[in-house]
């Protein structure tokens, strides 16, 4: 019989800061200390503070890694390689600057949801081994992105889809960080706190804007809004019923399968809209 017990209580709600501008440009360098492996040095303080504080900086980091990758795409096409050899140097790009965090939570959590209790579930998901079900969910996530940027009629055009799938899935995140309980009381998914809804309403717009900025025409941009939201929703509907809440694992699990959606919806939008 499953554990029916129920998860534990959210943390405290983050306080916002006094001063919105050097909020901003604090929630930013925040961001990027956690979601990215760039040497950023931060003060004590600053260092405190839950990573749920920062998160309507998650999209704007987004754009980062997005335009890294797209940075090595056109290096890489310049030098006359293929779109496919282009496209998984840019991806390979952005898995390295992020240090492959949100590719590890995929795998953890492809292989804990599939635990028969809730007890085994969680288990599973910090056990640093990976096993079967994360070895095939990261291949065929990582094999879909490559293969999706590769349809890109140019540099510029695999630049856009680039960063709109970054900055948009990363726009996810926060909205499950509020919606999901945390599924125990540590780890990062408890560490992180719960953020204000000003915060995660922020981090959706912001996503949003990228993603209608980048994907233009506006159909195009709501297509990859849509699937975005559909993919980030089943994520948070498996782990609310499986796990009963969020962890670090789940929320890297919502970005990969959001990003992903979003790289599909360029593929697929021509043959039908």
């Amino acid at each position: 019989m499953p554990d029916t017990s129920p998860p534990p209580s959210i943390p405290q709600t983050v306080e916002p800061p006094a001063t919105p501008v050097l909020g901003w440009i604090a929630e930013i360098r925040l961001a990027l200390a956690f979601l990215t492996r760039l040497p950023l040095p931060l003060r004590p303080e600053a260092a405190a503070r839950p990573v749920g504080a920062a998160v309507r900086a998650f999209p704007l980091v987004g754009v980062l890694v997005g335009a890294v990758g797209a940075l090595v795409y056109a290096t890489a096409d310049l030098l006359g390689m293929s779109p496919t050899v282009s496209s998984l140097l840019a991806v390979g790009a952005m898995v390295i600057l992020t240090g492959g965090l949100h590719e590890d939570g995929l795998a953890d959590s492809a292989d804990g949801l599939a635990g028969t209790t809730r007890e085994k579930a969680l288990a599973i998901m910090r056990d640093s081994r990976i096993g079967t079900y994360g070895v095939m969910a990261l291949f065929f996530v990582l094999s879909l992105r490559v293969v999706a940027v590769s349809y890109a009629g140019s540099s510029v055009e695999a630049a856009c889809l680039l960063i709109a799938g970054a900055a948009g899935s990363r726009a996810v995140m926060p909205a499950l960080l509020y919606m999901l309980p945390p599924a125990r009381r540590e780890g990062l998914g408890w560490s992180a706190g719960h953020p204000d809804r000003r915060r995660v309403v922020d981090a959706g717009a912001l996503g949003a804007v990228v993603v209608v900025v980048a994907l233009w025409p506006i159909y195009w941009a709501l297509l990859a809004i849509a699937v975005a939201t559909a993919a980030g929703t089943l994520v948070a509907w498996l782990a609310r019923r499986r796990i009963g809440g969020q962890t670090g694992d789940v929320l890297g699990a919502a970005q990969q399968l959001a990003e992903t959606a979003i790289l599909l919806s360029y593929v697929a939008a021509p043959t039908w809209i």
